[in-house]
């Protein structure tokens, strides 16, 4: 069983030896051949995404340096590699999401100061008690593992994506997916509580939902001469009507405060396997022999 756990222990790495966390850059390129609106041709759909990329580059190095403040006290190997693995793969989604972010400063939208607003935001997080930090980057890693886990399983979530924007998100579900328990096992190793992680869950939804939102108000505001209360309501119910991208994730987001939870407890490594060949053959020429860079 993947969530046994024995009295008087300490809990390690919980993630299948058959799944192997290593970065690797991928040198993804956004320009002409990706259309304005590449979610499922739809206004709404396109600025949330493209909102959602804008959040990555700083959020990830949050989420690195709430880890590597802990590093010194994993006492498991495996869970050390899968730490290091962790740090390089979230440096890998920085720069590609930095590559995308660029693509959607170049169609004119305010990039520079919704990185300003969160950076204000992720200033006063970092002011929290370490541990307290790492439960709101274990949160963050869950809501991503989610979603990560909806696109890899859904055919018609990935078929709604433009096939210029497809492998980008492709992989990096792939990745979240592949290192999903390692901040989670991390907080565990480390002490952390339930009652941390259950409130820093809470915590970290409302701040997601107040920050993407308040994103992507910005990039349609911005881009008001195609605003379209159709597209805009089509869009509201692919995320939240009946088996919507959001609605539909709220039993696995509940799941997270079972006394019980581990990140593993639903194995779908089987979906790394599926895509993983498929979309390693978008890796750029220069990039093929890998790249070790990380986040500082």
């Amino acid at each position: 069983m993947l969530n046994t756990k024995t009295a008087g222990t300490t809990p390690a790495s919980q993630t299948p030896d058959h799944v192997a966390i290593k970065p690797q850059r991928m040198g993804f390129e956004f320009g002409e051949q990706v259309p304005r609106y590449w979610l499922s041709d739809n206004y709404l759909l396109s600025h949330m995404m493209n909102a959602l990329s804008v959040l990555f580059p700083q959020g990830e190095q949050f989420f690195v340096d709430s880890v590597r403040e802990f590093r010194d006290q994993i006492t498991d190997p495996k869970l050390k590699g899968e730490v290091r693995g962790f740090i390089g793969q979230e440096a890998m989604h920085s720069l590609e999401h930095i590559a995308m972010n660029q693509h959607v400063r170049d169609q004119g939208m305010p990039v520079e100061d919704m990185e300003k607003h969160l950076e204000v935001v992720l200033g006063i997080a970092s002011k929290l008690p370490k541990r307290h930090r790492l439960a709101i980057t274990c949160a963050l890693e869950h809501m991503t593992a989610m979603m990560a886990d909806m696109l890899l399983a859904r055919d018609d979530v990935r078929e709604d994506m433009h096939e210029s924007m497809r492998p980008l998100w492709v992989w990096h579900a792939i990745e979240e997916t592949e290192h999903k328990a390692v901040t989670f096992d991390v907080f565990q190793q480390v002490g952390g509580t339930y009652a941390e992680r259950s409130f820093y869950l809470a915590f970290s939804t409302a701040a997601l939902g107040v920050m993407a939102t308040y994103f992507t108000t910005r990039m349609m505001l911005n881009d008001w001469k195609n605003f379209s209360v159709k597209d805009a309501g089509k869009g509201l119910w692919r995320m939240w009507g009946k088996n919507g991208t959001f609605s539909s994730l709220i039993p696995t987001w509940l799941e997270y405060f079972k006394p019980g939870f581990h990140p593993w407890d639903h194995d779908n490594s089987e979906l790394i396997a599926q895509f993983k060949e498929q979309v390693l053959a978008h890796i750029a020429p220069q990039y093929r022999n890998g790249n070790r860079r990380t986040l500082q």
